[in-house]
């Protein structure tokens, strides 16, 4: 068996990950954490995440599993199956980690993994977050921030259903 590619060293068990943060930690190093299904890559998606790494040092990114996305979005979705999420996900440069978790909030993950930022894009306000409380009780911050118009993968995708 080979070594694993750099991009796909990158995608990290959720205990694994947890081993890895905590030297980085105690380094000072803060810890942003976000996630989503991230079906369809997209520029919203790429400004999204280079904003998001500007807010600490180290970015995880953590990915909703198939079965959660087909809960979440309907049985059409995901267009990708997670592995294949993760690995063009761990392909962006400013991206550190990739995880997965297979509820349909990032909850469990983010009371494991106690991010410093948790962030969420514009169309979310921090009131309506079922995972507020769980970062608070960590120690984290919120941040929103704002998404490019005009970009979601539910458009994208209806656009080509209408061209086909």
């Amino acid at each position: 068996m080979s070594a694993p590619t750099p991009i796909r060293a990158k995608i990290k068990s959720q205990d694994t990950l947890e081993r890895l943060l905590a030297p980085a930690r105690r380094r000072g190093r803060k810890v942003v954490f976000t996630n989503g299904c991230f079906d369809l890559l997209h520029k919203g998606h790429v400004r999204y995440l280079e904003k998001a790494r500007k807010l600490g040092d180290i970015l995880v990114v953590a990915l909703n599993s198939d079965d959660s996305v087909r809960r979440l979005k309907g049985p059409d979705r995901p267009l990708n199956r997670l592995e294949d999420r993760a690995e063009v996900m761990a392909a962006l440069g400013f991206v550190d980690f990739v995880t997965w978790f297979g509820e349909d909030t990032p909850q469990a993950i983010i009371r494991k993994l106690r991010p410093d930022i948790f962030v969420k894009g514009g169309d979310y306000k921090i009131a309506d977050l079922p995972e507020a409380p769980d970062v608070r009780a960590g120690g984290g911050r919120i941040r929103i921030i704002p998404f490019v118009a005009g970009q979601s993968t539910t458009g994208i995708i209806g656009r080509a259903r209408k061209k086909d």
